[in-house]
């Protein structure tokens, strides 16, 4: 797979801001990735050394409105916790396009 087509997005919010300080990552990603494309996409866009990857799939989020209407809120999709190795930082500023 290709990276543009692997990380969607990172994902900032307090929670994922604050697992930055222990080298901890979290992005958006395709539905059919697997580990080792978020390691190699991670890898070739910010040019870091990835230790570990952990996918979570996040279920939408609904309510029911009236006679059963659903009204969504969240959609549902996969992110990546992607840890990076000893001294090494990530800015998502510093994206490197893929030629």
């Amino acid at each position: 797979m290709d990276i543009t087509y692997v990380l969607k997005s990172p994902v900032v919010t307090e929670k994922s801001v604050k697992a930055q300080t222990g080298r901890k990552y979290t992005f958006l990603v395709h539905q059919d990735a697997t580990k080792l494309d978020v390691a190699r996409a991670v890898q070739k866009a910010y040019g870091v050394a990835v230790d570990s990857v952990n996918i979570v799939s996040v279920r939408k989020k609904a309510r029911v409105a009236g006679r059963g209407r659903e009204i969504t809120k969240r959609h549902t999709g996969r992110k990546a916790i992607v840890t990076l190795k000893t001294k090494q930082s990530l800015d998502f500023n510093k994206f490197k396009a893929s030629k």
